[in-house]
């Protein structure tokens, strides 16, 4: 068995979608620059000089193209797994996976099948307004997409697995900022730090993929709950690991997935808490966050000592300048503030 903890988030991707294609040889990925260049981000490196440039496409400056040969791909019986250079740009094609990839199967009545993935790179790492939003939100409220956020290079590795061998179309977000880290709590940093050579020899196509829809408790704790997501889950756990001196327990989940959502898991850590927050870094008004909290208080609204709490960026586009990102962001602090203060409701 792998240790894959000793990978970075980049190199557990890349390493599930080495598995993938050498599992399933209809598994192809597409998207600009991700044969001769490896990706905006390097993840996908050294794939086409072992898969060759039929299954490793380089695709032209166009989102909609990217996106539409790969639903077009899907629906002719391939595995397509699409990359955005930074999730921003999804918006070029948005019809092609709003309106076309969630719904086909649904209009077909079932006939046809779109099993996609598309990758998109989110979060905030001082690229500015149009290469740092957290869009996940868009997604999960389109009905027909599953949507994927994970935290850590073995729920990167193992939910991708999950999304390429799921028969519908999966929008799988990886937060720029988790490329480089190898475990949960470990430092955050874009530089992908991978080789090739980091996955070629080290792959296990027998490894299970982690689930779609099952979330994970990443601390246990007694008295407040703390739903995050990506970076967010680091900076709830050094939270933690600060409310822990002063006698206040957390207990950090990452949902995993949004779209399914494992409300069961969240609702059970709330009843044993009394208390939740829930912390992402997309813009806090109409976000995933707010899905989620709104669920905790419809269906667990008799286990709550204290309304949920909800943290989230401010409602403006992300600025180049990093100290000022930062400011519009959560931060540990503010976590840590704000379970202090439903400790002492």
């Amino acid at each position: 068995m792998i240790s894959v903890p000793a990978l970075t988030m980049s190199a557990a991707i890349n390493q599930a979608l080495r598995e993938e294609m050498r599992r399933d040889e209809r598994v192809i990925v597409l998207g600009q620059d991700v044969g001769l260049f490896g990706g905006a981000f390097l993840v996908t490196r050294g794939l086409i000089e072992e898969f060759g440039p039929e299954r490793v496409r380089d695709m032209p400056i166009s989102e909609a193209a990217i996106i539409g040969c790969a639903v077009g791909a899907a629906l002719l019986g391939w595995r397509p797994v699409a990359e955005m250079q930074y999730s921003d740009f999804v918006t070029c094609g948005f019809d092609q996976i709003a309106n076309q990839a969630a719904k086909i199967h649904l209009m077909s009545g079932g006939q046809a099948t779109v099993p996609m993935v598309l990758r998109l790179p989110i979060g905030a790492i001082e690229h500015g307004a149009q290469h740092d939003q957290s869009p996940e939100a868009w997604f999960v409220h389109t009905p027909g997409l599953k949507v994927v956020i994970p935290s850590t290079p073995s729920d990167a590795r193992g939910l991708l697995k999950a999304a390429i061998r799921d028969d519908h179309p999966v929008v799988f977000c990886e937060h720029k900022a988790l490329y480089g880290t190898k475990s949960v709590g470990g430092r955050a940093g874009d530089e992908p730090m991978i080789e090739p050579e980091d996955t070629a020899e080290m792959t296990d196509p027998d490894d299970a993929p982690i689930p779609l829809g099952l979330a994970d408790v990443k601390r246990k704790g007694a008295d407040v709950t703390v739903v995050a997501t990506a970076l967010m889950v680091h900076r709830a756990l050094e939270a933690a690991d600060q409310l822990a001196k002063v006698g206040i327990s957390l207990e950090v989940i990452d949902p995993r997935t949004l779209v399914p959502l494992d409300l069961n898991t969240i609702l059970a850590s709330v009843e044993k808490t009394g208390r939740a927050v829930v912390v992402t870094e997309e813009a806090r008004t109409g976000g995933a966050g707010a899905e989620i909290s709104a669920r905790i208080s419809e269906d667990g609204f008799s286990l709550l000592d204290s309304p949920v709490a909800r943290l989230g960026a401010a409602d403006v586009p992300l600025p180049f300048s990093g100290p000022v990102q930062q400011a519009l962001l959560p931060s540990v602090a503010d976590i840590a503030t704000a379970c202090r203060r439903l400790v002492r409701r």
